[in-house]
């Protein structure tokens, strides 16, 4: 549904602006901050366009046809059911996708995007992963599902496949990040799993406009989404010329855990992984490996009744004095994004707290 905050006449704007010509992100975010809002930088004058280094093309494409029916195609997109628009100023904007300096300025969302907020471990590998690696992706990811954390990845064939089936298959939740537009849904073979996904109470989101074909350059871009949205990636089988280890490579960049499954010397599909490892990435061969690197991203064992009892945690008092987004609540609790997130995922599912509307809420004992 379209977002309440912005007045219909700049959500128009903003849907217009994001389906320009060569305006990436930060290009869309310099319009943004010298004009205030989208709605001013479309009735700018096209010499202020130029003025901060965008093509000529750029400015004389925003009052084209194409531009605005795609906008408007949007908006009755977002009238049906379960269709989101995450805009990059509002408080349901994923709080970690907004520490990028080229986090996507809205992201479209078909299922629950509250799945978002939640602490997600992303999982890639190879489209032609052996079946070894498939029946180690779907083991880990319901492993990791069922132990509350959402399961992202990019919907292709292969790794992502059998990561997202297994969160499903627990009850659990599990988010895709497409390369194309939620239209234009590649490759369809997932039809069915996407569907399954988005009925289920997880999501399938894209940064791209809805009519959006598959384009090779778009692919890598749909990575730094994977791993900007998850507090590390997990690589189960790889090639050395796999775009998961581009998921990786940003992962780091990014700040977050990158995990490698080792596999056989004679094996192709093991190089790319056994590549991270020389390079860093830690060594994974049980899903405690992987919680114990969560132990030290959150500095606190993985049970919060350890250190504190639901009626006195620290951040179930905040909230019972206010709500909060979850970067207003990192803010004043003191705490880091992913610490905060993956503690505030337990006291979700222990009923003390509850996500709504993009602000976390202390639930009555």
């Amino acid at each position: 549904m379209p977002p309440s905050e912005i007045s219909p006449a700049e959500l128009e704007a903003r849907l217009r602006l994001h389906r320009l010509p060569d305006v990436g992100p930060r290009r869309y975010y310099s319009l943004f901050r010298a004009f205030g809002s989208a709605s001013s930088a479309l009735s700018a004058p096209a010499s202020a366009w130029r003025a901060l280094g965008l093509p000529e093309g750029c400015a004389q494409a925003r009052r084209s046809p194409e531009v605005r029916e795609g906008a408007s195609a949007a908006l009755r997109w977002l009238e049906r059911s379960r269709h989101h628009v995450l805009l990059h100023d509002q408080a349901d904007y994923p709080a970690l996708l907004s520490e990028l300096s080229d986090a996507p300025p809205l992201l479209f969302v078909a299922g629950e995007p509250s799945t978002l907020e939640k602490p997600q471990l992303a999982m890639v590998g190879s489209r032609r992963a052996s079946r070894p690696g498939l029946d180690t992706a779907t083991a880990f990811s319901r492993s990791l599902a069922g132990a509350g954390f959402v399961i992202t990845s990019g919907l292709a064939l292969g790794i992502d496949g059998a990561a997202h089936q297994a969160a499903l298959d627990v009850g659990g939740q599990t988010v895709g990040v497409l390369g194309t537009g939620l239209e234009k849904l590649y490759p369809q073979r997932h039809r069915a799993l996407a569907d399954a996904m988005i009925c289920n109470g997880s999501a399938v989101v894209s940064e791209f406009p809805l009519d959006a074909g598959p384009q090779a350059a778009n692919f890598p871009r749909r990575n730094r989404i994977i791993s900007g949205l998850s507090l590390g990636v997990l690589v189960v089988e790889a090639s050395v010329s796999s775009g998961s280890l581009i998921t990786a490579r940003l992962a780091a960049e990014q700040g977050r855990e990158v995990y490698a499954m080792p596999g056989s010397i004679h094996h192709p599909g093991a190089r790319g992984c056994h590549q991270l490892i020389r390079d860093g990435a830690t060594l994974v061969e049980t899903v405690e490996h992987i919680l114990e690197g969560l132990r030290g991203w959150r500095s606190m064992p993985l049970s919060t009744t350890e250190m504190f009892t639901p009626s006195c945690h620290p951040l179930v008092q905040l909230l019972q004095a206010a709500p909060y987004t979850s970067e207003a609540l990192a803010n004043i609790s003191g705490w880091d994004l992913p610490r905060l997130l993956a503690t505030l995922t337990e006291l979700e599912l222990a009923g003390h707290v509850v996500l709504e509307g993009g602000r976390w809420f202390a639930r009555a004992s």
